[in-house]
């Protein structure tokens, strides 16, 4: 036989097959539309299954997005570097370790991978304006680089500069909650406010950020860390500060560059544990997808379950449909048609009738996210387009599989046997 002759043939079987593919494909639409109410009970299962798959990733994956935003919008390359609690060997309290700004200078001057820094003093205060009091709130001193490290700029009035650091001048920076809570406007901006008993001026608002892992971000007073420590002397010896490295990609050179000048600084030897903590934002951010995939694919396995169900009533109905349809099949094998012939035939009308399924699912599916997603408490939810072709391939499989031993039974029924059969 000549490679022409094989070609021929191969140009010839193609189309014939796909010809008789379409032919099943059209057989079982028919067959759906034949048997409505039946057919919509068959794939219920599909659907509810699908629906939910298509609901939960994309509510899963709004969520993700939102906090992946959320923290991207504090700075993937920052850092917070903080004095530890020195601990003994049965882990009781020794006392606080140290860090002071000799030490802060001396990473911002010698540490080429890092950008900028600003100490910072962590401490709670009660703020007063007018009659309004409001204790137990959130107070960062730092300095005029605190906006760039953090991603948290101002949206009314200023933020104080480089000379009122210097100065350690009375000047604060208030959070959109605080100014909630005090019942006052963007008026306060010029105005003054009593932070502990101490007069200062308002010189400017933050922006809105929104609470994270329990913490209220707009429940914030910012002053001038020159300020703070005036406030708190016994801060002056346990600053921690903020690092923002050059790029993303080099904060593990900024950090491995801070640690080797502080550990040198604090006279700390090989086999010494660090005297101070690091926190990175991009830990939390790593961290957080780990979770976000392995929750989309716990929950999207769960509710994957009912696609068993919905697979079973279809393998159900379709050998209920052999058996009325047993003398067509003699039929067709009387005239001509194989084994397999008959096989594809049933088969194909498994996956038509559960990718029906799948589809109205992820209509459904598509549906209950676009109104989930205009309550104005909920996070945008857009459906994934890898979720739609998950869930279409999942229904599809479960067609071919629980349609198998239906077809498979179809197409070894004897045609004499078939003809016979009432």
């Amino acid at each position: 036989m000549s490679a022409r002759t094989v070609f021929m043939g191969v140009l010839l079987y193609i189309p014939n097959r796909i010809g008789a593919i379409a032919g099943n494909v059209a057989t079982a639409l028919v067959q759906i539309w034949a048997n409505k109410a039946r057919s919509l009970l068959t794939v219920l299962g599909i659907i509810i299954a699908v629906t939910s798959i298509i609901t939960v990733v994309s509510m899963v994956e709004g969520f993700g997005n939102y906090v992946t935003s959320f923290l991207r919008g504090l700075g993937t390359n920052m850092m917070v570097v903080y004095p530890e609690a020195m601990r003994g060997p049965r882990g009781e309290f020794l006392k606080q370790a140290e860090m002071t700004i000799d030490d802060i200078q001396a990473v911002d001057a010698h540490a080429t991978a890092i950008r900028r820094t600003s100490p910072v003093v962590w401490n709670s205060a009660a703020i007063e304006y007018g009659r309004q009091q409001l204790a137990g709130v959130m107070l960062r001193g730092t300095n005029e680089f605190f906006q760039a490290i953090r991603n948290f700029y101002v949206d009314a009035g200023r933020f104080f500069g480089a000379v009122d650091v210097d100065s350690g001048a009375a000047v604060c920076v208030l959070g959109r909650e605080v100014l909630r809570k005090l019942e006052c406007d963007e008026g306060v901006v010029g105005d003054y406010v009593h932070i502990d008993g101490q007069r200062f001026q308002v010189v400017g608002l933050l922006e809105s950020k929104g609470s994270f892992m329990g913490e209220n971000q707009d429940e914030m007073i910012v002053i001038p860390w020159t300020t703070a420590v005036k406030m708190y002397p016994y801060a002056r010896k346990y600053l921690g500060f903020y690092v923002e490295a050059l790029r993303e990609t080099e904060i593990p050179e900024a950090e491995g560059q801070l640690v080797r000048i502080l550990r040198q600084r604090h006279g700390l030897k090989a086999g010494d544990r660090n005297d101070f903590g690091i926190f990175k934002q991009d830990q939390v951010l790593q961290e957080f997808r780990r979770i976000r995939v392995i929750a989309t694919s716990v929950l999207a396995g769960i509710v994957s379950i009912s696609l068993l169900v919905g697979g079973i009533g279809i393998m159900n109905v379709m050998l209920v449909s052999v058996t009325e349809r047993t003398r067509e099949i003699g039929l067709r094998k009387s005239v001509g048609a194989h084994r397999r012939d008959i096989l594809l035939q049933f088969l194909t009308e498994a996956v038509v009738l559960s990718t029906v399924g799948g589809a109205i699912g992820i209509a459904l599916g598509y549906g209950i996210s676009y109104l989930a997603s205009l309550h104005p408490s909920m996070v945008p939810v857009k459906v994934p387009i890898w979720s739609v072709a998950l869930a279409l391939g999942f229904s599809a499989s479960v067609g071919i599989f629980f349609g198998l031993i239906p077809a498979f039974k179809a197409a070894i029924i004897h045609p004499i046997d078939a003809l016979r059969h009432e």
